[in-house]
């Protein structure tokens, strides 16, 4: 909870939260307020005597923020495990800058814990056995225990999956992770595996007889303002997506010039079928409410509208061995291939799109030209940062469809700016790359939040290492012949995560000497110097056999073990092994109770 209490605590300070708009203009502040959750870095190890934030200008706004905190802090306990809910309210605590409390003598069962009190935030400690909360008699001060270790372990794994395809066509395994800051969460996740059929092959080259395909698909959506948008892509758009192909593919082969769509024709389809869907949320959606017979039933069409989302569909052919990732959005695709000399390059398959992105910048300044604010403070109309999105229908409504959903149902009033929408599309830019599954390329899917404290590097440098540890086929069981294997180097003993002599701390990844530039993509740097957290690969560790929970237990801190905004992570292996025709779970590997494959 120390996370929520930072970011209040930046919010009072005015700070805008990410792509929401300030919270005097929702009433859903339990919601709003767990979004970006920020720690105290300062107060990592810092026993001593009580650390105060204190704003002398801004005292109004911190006691509501102290207030919110403590009800948000509350809240969260609520809906915990049983074993958060331990009354020891009887019990007092011992404050840091009391005389019986000696810092150099800590007792095992000692916690950490944030005080949130009036106008004022500080990290006290705890002598009781178990996580708390605890309400004092003033109506703004509360105290919360923090995660052990072994409890972030936990919900770091709570929702793993893992998955071994045996189809014989490239893929070896995929691996995904949820860490939920909002309830329920807002990100959400979609996979499917299309064999295709024989009204759909495409001949051979060689032996020019029909060749069948598998057609993979993953995605994940980041959904911000609710959860309802990303919750309708994890249901409908991949499907939309294989419809659109598929029309595509039948088109081509009925033409006896052709043996194959076009790679325009493909992306053309994939635009399409994104842009369908997302008319169905936002404009048919209105339609249907008009004919709805109840208020509830006209709130359950049009959720998915005025909450956002956006999305990172990729799409693989096992025949062309062509990877394409569609992206709508800030969530991000990175691709890791080993080196001849066993380094790995971390190459970029997608695009942030924000208000930040200067080719957004340009592209929404000319179909918005008199618009000044069309993109302000790097935010669409100085609000949303995606500048795609599916949902957000109040930049894509006109006018007089908000006046009339507001009036017959629900809803805000039209942003002040609104002029010419439609100001946020959801039609995707495409990329398409050759996987190579016999150099043992993977690639990882995942929203902005772990882009937020990695790069792209340290991504594919994390599951690089991941790799020799847990090797997904004997042929990524890589070693390196100048320090020996890479398990040695990287776990060399100790409880530090065997981070012992400089090689050792290094990620065997291609880094570019000179920083290119990133303007308007998201920068891990930020959040590091925010948090405290040094630039340097010592701080990583390897403690988990799922490589999405690995990459988001470093993004989070690593050693540290910090908690953030709604994470989702896929990581694609590719490869050359068995056919054995299926898909099975990963039970070492995944949460009990994982559901059947979803591929």
């Amino acid at each position: 909870m120390r996370r929520a209490a930072v970011q209040i605590l930046r919010t009072a300070k005015g700070a805008c939260v990410r792509r929401l708009p300030p919270l005097r203009q929702s009433g859903a502040l339990a919601e709003r307020i767990s979004t970006g959750f920020r720690p105290i870095s300062s107060f990592r190890k810092n026993y001593g005597p009580r650390h105060v934030f204190q704003s002398a200008m801004y005292i109004r706004q911190f006691s509501v923020a102290a207030v919110v905190a403590s009800v948000a802090s509350g809240v969260w306990y609520f809906r915990a495990p049983p074993y958060h809910m331990r009354d020891y309210s009887n019990n007092p605590t011992v404050p840091i800058d009391s005389p019986s409390f000696n810092p150099s003598v800590v007792d095992p069962s000692t916690r950490r814990s944030l005080v949130v009190e009036n106008d004022q935030f500080s990290v006290d400690e705890l002598t009781l056995p178990g996580p708390i909360t605890k309400s004092s008699n003033a109506p703004a001060s509360s105290q919360h225990a923090m995660l052990s270790p072994e409890e972030a372990t936990q919900k770091l794994r709570q929702s793993e999956e893992s998955y071994k395809v045996l189809r014989g066509r490239g893929v070896l395994r995929y691996d995904l992770v949820q860490l939920p800051s909002n309830n329920p969460i807002e990100d959400d996740h979609a996979e499917k595996l299309i064999e295709t059929s024989l009204s759909l092959a495409v001949p051979n080259s060689i032996t020019r007889t029909p060749e069948t395909s598998d057609w993979m698909f993953w995605s994940v959506f980041d959904g911000h303002g609710g959860w309802t948008t990303s919750a309708k892509l994890r249901h409908v758009l991949t499907s939309f997506v294989a419809r659109e192909i598929s029309a595509t593919y039948r088109a081509a082969l009925a033409n006896p010039s052709l043996t194959s769509p076009s790679p325009t024709s493909i992306d053309e389809a994939i635009k399409r079928a994104f842009v369908k869907c997302d008319h169905e949320i936002v404009h048919e959606s209105v339609v249907k409410a008009q004919k709805a017979n109840t208020k509830s039933a006209a709130a359950a069409l049009l959720s998915p509208a005025l909450s956002g989302s956006c999305a990172l569909l990729s799409f693989y052919d096992s025949r062309s061995k062509e990877f394409r990732v569609a992206c709508t959005g800030d969530s991000r695709a990175v691709l890791g291939r080993r080196n001849p000399n066993g380094t790995w390059i971390a190459q970029p398959l997608s695009e942030d799109q924000t208000g930040g992105t200067p080719s957004e910048i340009v592209r929404l300044r000319a179909e918005h030209p008199n618009e000044p604010n069309v993109v302000a403070r790097g935010r669409i109309l100085g609000n949303l940062e995606p500048s795609r999105a599916f949902g957000d229908a109040h930049y894509k409504w006109a006018r007089d469809v908000q006046e009339m959903v507001k009036t017959q149902w629900f809803g805000r009033s039209p942003v002040a700016l609104l002029k010419t929408p439609p100001y946020v599309t959801a039609e995707p830019v495409i990329t398409t790359t050759k996987v190579k599954p016999e150099k043992g390329d993977f690639v990882v899917l995942a929203t902005d939040g772990l882009w937020e404290m990695l790069t792209n590097e340290e991504v594919v440098g994390l599951v690089s290492k991941w790799l020799e540890a847990n090797p997904v086929s004997a042929k990524t069981a890589f070693t390196n012949s100048s320090t020996g294997s890479w398990t040695q180097s990287f776990f060399g003993g100790g409880s530090d995560g065997g981070f012992k002599g400089k090689r050792a701390a290094v990620l065997p990844v291609d880094r570019p000497q000179v920083e290119k530039s990133q303007e308007g993509q998201r920068s891990s740097s930020i959040r590091r110097t925010q948090w405290g957290i040094g630039a340097g690969d010592e701080r990583f560790v390897v403690e988990d056999s799922n490589a999405a929970t690995h990459l988001v237990r470093n993004a989070l801190g690593g050693k540290d073990r910090d908690m953030v905004d709604d994470l989702t992570v896929e990581v694609i292996f590719f490869g050359e092994g068995d056919a054995a025709g299926d898909v099975k779970t990963n039970t070492d590997t995944s949460a009990p109770g994982t559901a059947k494959p979803k591929l």
